[in-house]
């Protein structure tokens, strides 16, 4: 029985549905910090058609497609119906795997579908964010005892209200206990907390002496409506030695201590250190060797308060906040250890080769624990502590151990979340009315900064207050109308599943890709509070064999960026590769005869698919589809800017494959191509859609075989068939171009219409061109000069960026260009350009590929306006070319007959 999704997929509800609303997953992902953000959309739509089938009877397929674009209307849109037909497609009973669940947007959409769910992820942090968001909300909790704090009792009119309320409780509970163990180390300013502290580090000047603050920003509040701005300054007194912030109102009028600067006429490279002092300039390599050195201090620079009308207003700090600061290191060298083996301040070290991850080990952190000021670590300590004492009353008050660990692991959820905007890297942004950075730059690198935010114990952006207040928000938009069961969540790895074969209906997976996020190293500074917080309800969480005490690497699928000496570190492509092949053979065991591997993919280099065939082909797998959807906006994740994501179908390889010629391969190719292209127009896919769908059937015609072999009894790589499969589509599609099929232009100008057909003056991916390069058989150079960088991507140029030269050698797009260059000019400049090319008014393939341009470009381009001038003075351009000829060829006669004169 095949599958639907390897004959058919929702791509247009998904790319319509993923970047906002039900199916962007920006409710899923409020609740826990992770990365990889997989859009609800698409992984509703993968796990919906990986377990339903593709009926013979057209009629029938057209039901059930229906189903599907009704189910992708909403969460839980088609609901029952979609129950009963899935139920009815798989009788065993239907049952799927992720084994890379990360946050585990994939197993819940199974969740939800009552559908029973298993997620697997090598990650403790992801672990536990799996857990809460696809198993904990579905339990049934309300025969669990009271809390034995706040208002006993709920009123209970779902399942999720209990968990919901005792949430909103323990949050309260846990805010009141953290405020009495800070009180003393942060005063009350008017009465009320202050929302907390600006910080900076200080170095020591190189010419003075005199300690520094290195402050990127003097801008507090910009102004909005009648508000006025207000910024500040550091106010220097060489004779003392000392220095203090000054709060103004109005714009910053002085460049702050950290910025660009110039010496001797030349811009000085990076950021520089600025004394207030005297002047004196520090390069980046200066200031940063003397926080490597450890020559920098913490140094409080300004409190910020919210008022009685919810306005934020700034001010030097107190003698008695300077105290109490000071007071709280001092506090935290008492605090006594979590365990013998889990000390109060992380010791938990950064690897060796973070220095592209880790921010903060480029200016000396060792380790986790130098992460904060003092009073920050101090205050997390005691939240930890708190949260395991409050685990253990709960326990003693008869709560059973799963809804303790639930209610705890919620409480974590808040820390790892706050934790983005309470360390060195959060920055204070006064852009949308002050907030607090994050301190990920990219989803996947933690920032460093020298003036940095600490939110205080009162309420405001950064706070207990404020993040718990927004975790509960999510918890409420995603308990609600909450249906379905909970999923199996646990800890593994996807190269050693513990599950007996043929186990599942469908294996539905988002794996790591190559080399995009360093997912354990960038989410170690989650898992050293993680430990600390869960010491006691989640014990297994901090077993590790790391020798840095962070999560395990040494099965990571991942390739890892390294910047700095790293020499032990194994996470290279081989080691890729192999474990991914693996994984994947795992999942083919898992997988019932009947059932497919449904593997979510987004990365544009060719290179990279190569490696991910080459591991889909080593696992005994053939994959029977693949299906594009706009999934990413855009996003930058880690290193590459992906915005298109595969969606593909792979089936266990067949038993007694025979062996394949080339030739034979690559005309089924074609012909499987054809037949399916009818219904990919039928069904609406765009053009750049149908050439990411042909590697489905390309690699499912290569799968019948064994290995394929060329003329000389090689064996070819699989890799080679991807762009024949994208010509394929161009062939199927049967374009032409001013009723001249496409395939009759030479091979630039092919591409060129091609692109132009495809993508116009679009923005694309680089690799985007890689492809298209490959499908025509032509070398990257041979049409880099025809599509030219632009705006992080590239675009086909435009007439007036053309620089080549035109001759009778030149394709019919290079003669389109330059008279389009030459419009401007008149007919004398085009009727130059068309006698150097020895083209006519009369060749068909040079002026359908004018029109074709005029047609193609939009409206106000201006080089549809250009081709479209050429297109009108066609006959006079022809005149003029022949008058250049004519004039070329008097001038040579006469040449000619002055030589036979001398």
């Amino acid at each position: 029985m095949s599958r639907m999704i390897e004959r058919w997929f929702p791509s247009a509800e998904v790319s319509a549905n993923s970047d906002k609303g039900w199916g962007s997953g920006n409710s899923e992902i409020s609740l826990f910090m992770w990365f990889a953000k997989r859009p609800t959309a698409q992984a509703k739509a993968a796990t919906i058609c990986s377990l339903l089938p593709w009926p013979d009877e057209v009629g029938e397929q057209t039901r059930l497609q229906n189903l599907v674009r009704e189910a992708m209307t909403g969460r839980y849109g088609a609901w029952g119906e979609l129950q009963a037909e899935i139920a009815k497609a798989n009788p065993q009973g239907a049952a799927t795997l992720d084994p890379f669940s990360g946050r585990g947007m994939i197993p819940l959409e199974s969740a939800r579908l009552g559908v029973q769910a298993s997620a697997v992820d090598y990650s403790p942090v992801a672990v536990l964010a799996s857990h809460l968001l696809t198993s904990a909300p579905f339990e049934d909790w309300s025969q669990e005892p009271d809390l034995p704090f706040g208002d006993l009792g709920h009123l209970l009119t779902s399942r999720t209200d209990r968990l919901l309320g005792d949430l909103e409780t323990l949050f309260a509970e846990i805010q009141a206990r953290h405020t009495a163990a800070m009180n003393d180390f942060y005063p009350r300013s008017n009465g009320a907390f202050p929302w907390g502290y600006l910080w900076a580090v200080e170095i020591p000047c190189q010419e003075c002496g005199h300690a520094f603050p290195l402050i990127g920003s003097y801008e507090l509040m910009p102004a909005r409506g009648s508000r006025e701005a207000v910024a500040f300054y550091i106010a220097a007194d060489r004779a003392s030695g000392t220095w203090e912030a000054v709060v103004t109102p109005g714009k910053p009028t002085r460049a702050p201590t950290l910025t660009n600067a110039v010496e001797n006429g030349k811009k000085v490279p990076g950021k520089s250190a600025i004394c207030v002092f005297c002047s004196h300039v520090h390069s980046l390599t200066v200031h940063r060797r003397l926080l490597q050195e450890r020559q920098g201090r913490d140094a409080l620079v300004l409190a910020a308060d919210i008022d009685a009308k919810s306005q934020k207003t700034f001010r030097q700090p107190t003698d008695e906040e300077r105290k109490a600061a000071a007071a709280a290191t001092t506090a935290l060298g008492f605090e006594p250890a979590f365990s013998p083996f889990l000390p109060a301040v992380p010791d938990e070290g950064i690897a060796p080769g973070n220095n592209n991850i880790i921010g903060p080990s480029i200016y000396g952190a060792k380790t986790y624990g130098d992460f904060m000021v003092d009073r920050q670590t101090l205050s997390y300590v005691r939240l930890a502590r708190i949260i395991n004492e409050l685990g253990d009353e709960l326990t003693s008050a008869g709560l059973s151990r799963d809804y303790v660990r639930a209610l705890c692991g919620y409480a974590t959820a808040v820390v790892v979340k706050k934790l983005r905007r309470s360390t060195r890297g959060a920055r204070f942004q006064s852009k949308g009315g002050a907030q607090v950075g994050d301190l990920f730059v990219n989803e996947g690198s933690i920032t460093f900064s020298h003036d940095f935010f600490e939110s205080g114990i009162g309420d405001g952006p950064g706070t207990w207050k404020s993040i718990s207040d927004n975790v509960l928000a999510a918890c409420r938009n995603l308990f609600s109308d909450l249906r379905g069961v909970p999923a199996s969540v646990q800890r593994g790895s996807a190269t050693a599943l513990s599950y007996p074969p043929k186990t599942f209906s469908a294996v539905v997976t988002d794996p790591p890709y190559d080399q995009m996020i360093a997912y354990a190293d960038a989410s170690d500074l989650f898992y050293t509070w993680v430990k600390r917080c869960l010491h006691n309800t989640w014990p297994e969480l901090a077993v590790t064999a790391d020798p840095h005490g962070c999560q395990d690497k040494s099965q990571e699928i991942i390739v890892k960026r390294v910047r700095g000496e790293a020499p032990d570190e194994h996470r290279t492509r081989e080691h890729y590769d192999n474990l991914i092949a693996d994984a994947f053979a795992q999942m083919r065991l898992a997988v019932r005869d009947d059932g497919v591997v449904t593997i979510v993919f987004g990365h544009g280099e060719p290179e990279v698919w190569q490696r991910l065939l080459h591991s889909i082909e080593k696992a005994g797998l053939v994959m029977t589809g693949s299906w594009p959807a706009n999934t990413e906006s855009g996003g930058q994740q880690g290193k590459a800017n992906i915005e298109t994501t595969l969606t593909m179908a792979c089936r266990p390889a067949p038993a007694g494959r025979p062996a394949g010629r080339k030739g034979a391969v690559e005309a089924e190719i074609k012909a499987e191509i054809k037949r399916r292209y009818p219904d990919w127009e039928r069904w609406g896919l765009a053009p750049a859609d149908m050439l990411m769908a042909a590697a489905g059937p390309a690699m499912e015609v290569v799968g019948r075989y064994s290995e394929v072999l060329d003329a000389k009894g090689g064996p070819v790589d699989i890799h080679t068939f991807l762009p024949l499969a994208r010509a394929a589509v161009q062939e199927a599609m049967a374009v032409e171009v001013n009723n001249q099929p496409l395939s009759a232009f030479d091979a630039r100008t092919r591409f060129a219409l091609w692109w132009i057909r495809l993508y116009g003056r679009q923005v694309q991916a680089k690799s985007e061109l890689r492809w298209q390069a490959l499908a025509s058989s032509l070398d990257l150079a041979a049409v880099r000069d025809l599509v030219g960088d632009a705006d992080k991507g590239v675009r086909f140029i435009t007439s007036r960026e053309y620089s080549g030269k035109v001759d009778s050698d030149s394709a019919a797009v290079d003669v389109a260009l330059a008279l389009a260059a030459a419009s401007d000019e008149g007919l004398q400049a085009m009727g130059e350009v068309l006698a150097a090319s020895e083209r006519g008014v009369d060749d068909t393939y040079l002026w359908s590929a004018i029109q074709f341009l005029a047609d193609r470009l939009p409206d106000n381009d201006p080089d549809s306006i250009a081709f479209t001038r050429v297109l009108r003075t066609r006959a006079g351009i022809g005149s003029a070319a022949e008058a250049v000829t004519a004039s070329a060829f008097e001038r040579a006669r006469r040449q000619g007959a002055q030589l036979k004169l001398m």
